[in-house]
C-alpha cells in the first residue's frame, strides 16, 4: 500500500491532524491541483495545461497573449510559461523541434500542418488525436480533432 492510499486510514486514526503530525507517522498531504513530486508536470504537461486554460481567446493574427493569439502564439504563450523558448512562427518552431513520428506523439507534442514542405498551422498534442490551437480569424482556441493526415510531430527540447 503506497503513501496516497494510507492518507485516508492515517486521517481517520489522527482525526483533525496537522499535516506535520500526518507527515510524522508516515502519511502524506495531497492537495487538490498538486502533483505528487514523482508526476510533476513537465513543460510539455504545463504548456499544454497553459492552451488549455485559454480556451476561448480570440484568434487575432499576430498577437502572443495573454488575451489573445494566433496559432503560433499560443504555442510560444504556452512553452514560455512552461519555461522553454520557442520562435515566432509555425515554420521557425517546426525546425526548433525534434521531429518524432506519429507514434510516438505524447501530450503536450507540437502538432505542425502542412502543404508539402511548407508548415502552416500548429497546435500542441492533448492527447486522442486532438489539440488545443488558436484556428483562425473568427474563431476562438479551442480543442479540436485533428482534421488532416498532413501533420508532422515535433517535440520541444
Amino acid at each position: 500500500m503506497n503513501a496516497l492510499n494510507r492518507v485516508p486510514s492515517l486521517m481517520a486514526r489522527a482525526g483533525t491532524a496537522s499535516a506535520l503530525t500526518l507527515a510524522a507517522v508516515g502519511g502524506s498531504v495531497v492537495a487538490p491541483g498538486f502533483a505528487p513530486e514523482a508526476a510533476a508536470a513537465t513543460p510539455a504537461t504545463k504548456a499544454l495545461q497553459v492552451a488549455a486554460s485559454k480556451k476561448g481567446s480570440p484568434y487575432k493574427w499576430g498577437a502572443t497573449g495573454p488575451k489573445r493569439f494566433d496559432c503560433s502564439g499560443l504555442t510560444l504563450y504556452s512553452y514560455k510559461k512552461a519555461g522553454k523558448t520557442l520562435p515566432r512562427t509555425a515554420a521557425a518552431q517546426y525546425n526548433k523541434t525534434r521531429h518524432i513520428s506519429a507514434k510516438s506523439r505524447k501530450a503536450g507534442d507540437l502538432v505542425f500542418f502542412h502543404s508539402g514542405s511548407n508548415v502552416y498551422h500548429v497546435g500542441i498534442y492533448a492527447g486522442k488525436g486532438k489539440i488545443w490551437h488558436a484556428p483562425k480569424t473568427g474563431d476562438v482556441v479551442r480543442l479540436q480533432k485533428i482534421w488532416t493526415k498532413s501533420v508532422w510531430y515535433g517535440r520541444v527540447k
